[in-house]
């Protein structure tokens, strides 16, 4: 198939016919144009579109798009002046402690302490500002801890606006491009973490259109690329990039066997459609790839990408909250549903053609609630095919109950504190940190824990992006949060570690302390120093709180290596003894475990004609999609990388 220009001018001009008819004209609109999955229609006067509430989700209903109205860039007051009318406006008391403009959707974000009064009663203010700056205001409440991360994103999407509006352009009119052929087949092929953990990537194809599902790195296989990167090898893969036909990339969730391999994209130019996922997996995954930069670097390893590669993904990235429909491609339309795994994680479903087929990828999902989130979602319109993962699917892969877990940890905390020594608690910077957090404050709070908790490599700033969306967190932290003006993530109690001298420090003092730090399977990151001087002392404790994939050193002290050796930063080999108490509290994942996943079939509506098996040792895929069979009576397969499995 060789790719068609994407003409849609004909649409267009059907399309503003119809808005010409109901928008009124004192809005002055000034062009119509597709940005990415959304139709946008600039006006000189908003407020005349604004006074009937109901006019945007009539024009939805009619043209059958999702529709944004934007002021006409030319009416935009300069940033600088409208910044300084948005502080006349909003009263002092509102406390505005952020206003950044992002000039590709018109759009200007306005932090404060007290976000009500920038809104006003029935939103007097916010049309006031809209009326006098004709930037479109969007509120956020202030979070409490500030991210560096967030910050850096919002200043680079204001600085290439004008690229990204061409770029949003150039996706919208291939998103509706008229298709020359009616969707008949459905086809995925496994890119990566089939029968295996890590390098997650996964190919649907039909006859007109091409998504990938994820685009992740094996960081435990990184000797060996064969191993370490997705099929680039794959003929129909390596067609789809030459040939520029790959239309969108979605990305699960932040974690980098999920989405690490994204710059490299961009760095070879073998890419520059949109990439979807949620807000907080998009600035997640940026913190993670640029870490995974520097721990290249520290370890003297040319790093796969650059930093301006980063950049180009944020520039490519379109954001979707839970349960937005989008569409994608002429034939597919995308929603993205929480699969409580980490902050931000999805489900992802795909409707494709008319009613012809749905696809459910679950990425990494939890079926439990958790501190941090609600379970996965179970529920959904139409499902055909479920591609779900299988981390613990194996016949003996039970995680103890999370109540269990949490008093195993406190016992082997104060064990390890009655005896004068350190815990460290290996964790990824996303997700296990903060549930440890959370755990570890509730029990503070009341006073079982008196030591400090310190937090090394990135937790600190990822937990701060955790404040930014309370609206992800679970019911529990959101009442927290919100009604009793109670944010456990503030607890005195957590100490951040700003450099290694800080670090040596802890290491070096003779009192009690846990230690929460990166990375979770010993693989490069603080956790390594700590673990190499704290491992010869028996006073001592490590604690293992979430997979430990093959060929991690992490693996190895958990199976009970007694002696490892290590490359010191002289680049000479040194044995550590490894004396200190090794713990494995299985509990505390934010993978569903074999119950979980049975539960999960079980509870999906509608049930699907087919599961595949995936994400896992292979003999765990196998053995659930064995299970999965002989229980519920559904089609299920267990393929390997490379297969291409055909859906319709």
């Amino acid at each position: 198939m060789i790719r068609r220009e994407t003409f849609v001018d004909d649409i267009l001009r059907d399309i503003k016919a119809v808005i010409s008819q109901m928008v009124p004209r004192e809005a002055r609109i000034t062009e119509v144009e597709f940005e990415g999955p959304e139709l946008v229609i600039y006006v000189k006067n908003p407020e005349a579109i604004m006074r009937d509430g109901e006019l945007i989700r009539n024009l939805a209903k009619v043209l059958k798009k999702r529709i944004s109205v934007r002021p006409d860039p030319e009416v935009l007051l300069p940033p600088e002046r409208a910044e300084e009318m948005i502080k006349e406006i909003v009263p002092k008391e509102a406390e505005i402690t952020n206003i950044s403009f992002d000039p590709s959707v018109g759009e200007v974000l306005i932090e404060a302490k007290k976000p009500g009064l920038v809104i006003g009663k029935n939103g007097e203010t916010l049309r006031l500002i809209t009326q006098k700056v004709h930037w479109a205001p969007r509120v956020v409440r202030t979070p409490p801890l500030q991210s560096q991360t967030i910050y850096s994103i919002r200043q680079i999407l204001q600085a290439e606006a004008k690229d990204r509006r061409k770029f949003l352009r150039q996706a919208g009119r291939n998103i509706y491009r008229k298709p020359e052929v009616k969707s008949e087949w459905i086809r995925i092929t496994g890119l990566g973490g089939f029968r295996e953990v890590g390098r997650s990537a996964l190919l649907v194809q039909t006859n007109e259109s091409y998504v990938l599902v994820d685009f992740g790195v094996n960081i435990a296989a990184m000797k060996d690329p064969k191993k370490a990167f997705p099929h680039f090898d794959a003929p129909e893969f390596r067609y789809v990039l030459d040939a520029g036909l790959l239309d969108a990339i979605i990305i699960t969730h932040a974690h980098l066997d999920h989405s690490g391999m994204l710059p490299y994209l961009f760095r070879y130019k073998l890419f520059d459609g949109p990439i979807y996922t949620t807000p907080p997996t998009r600035d997640l995954m940026v913190l993670l790839q640029q870490d995974f930069i520097e721990i290249q670097k520290m370890n003297g390893v040319e790093p796969l990408y650059r930093p301006r590669d980063i950049k180009e993904v944020i520039k490519h990235t379109i954001t979707l909250d839970y349960g937005e429909v989008r569409d994608i491609a002429p034939d597919m339309r995308l929603t993205l549903h929480n699969a409580g795994h980490i902050l931000g994680s999805s489900i992802v479903h795909l409707h494709i053609g008319n009613g012809l087929h749905n696809i459910a990828i679950t990425g990494d999902f939890k079926f439990i609630p958790t501190r941090l989130f609600e379970p996965a979602v179970s529920r959904f319109p139409r499902l055909e095919t479920l591609v779900m993962e299988s981390t613990y699917g194996g016949s003996n892969d039970y995680q103890m109950p999370r109540e269990e877990a949490e008093k195993r940890l406190i016992e082997v905390i104060h064990q390890t504190i009655r005896r004068g020594g350190k815990v460290l608690i290996p964790a990824m910077a996303v997700g296990r940190a903060q549930e440890i957090m959370m755990v570890l404050e509730e029990y503070a709070r009341v006073g079982g824990i008196e030591v400090p908790i310190y937090l090394d490599g990135m937790i600190w700033e990822a937990t701060a992006i955790h404040t930014a969306y309370p609206e992800y967190l679970s019911r529990h932290l959101r009442e927290q949060i919100f009604h009793e003006g109670y944010n456990p993530f503030l607890n005195p109690i957590f100490k951040s570690v700003a450099n290694s001298r800080e670090r040596q420090d802890i290491i070096d003092s003779g009192e009690p302390a846990i230690i929460i730090a990166t990375s979770g399977m010993l693989v490069g990151g603080p956790s390594v120093e700590y673990f190499k001087q704290l491992a010869p002392d028996p006073k001592n404790s490590i604690v293992f709180v979430s997979y430990q994939a093959e060929g991690t050193l992490g693996r190895q002290v958990q199976r009970g290596l007694r002696e490892i050796p290590l490359v010191g930063e002289d680049g000479k080999t040194e044995v550590v003894p490894v004396n200190m108490e090794v713990h494995t509290i299985d509990g505390f994942s934010g993978h569903a475990d074999r119950r979980e996943l049975i539960s999960y079939i079980a509870r999906l509506r509608p049930r699907p004609e087919r599961v595949i098996t995936v994400h896992g040792e292979a003999h765990k895929c196998l053995d659930l999609s064995t299970s999965i069979h002989k229980k519920f009576g559904i089609s299920t397969r267990a393929p390997n990388n490379l297969d291409a499995i055909r859906l319709k």
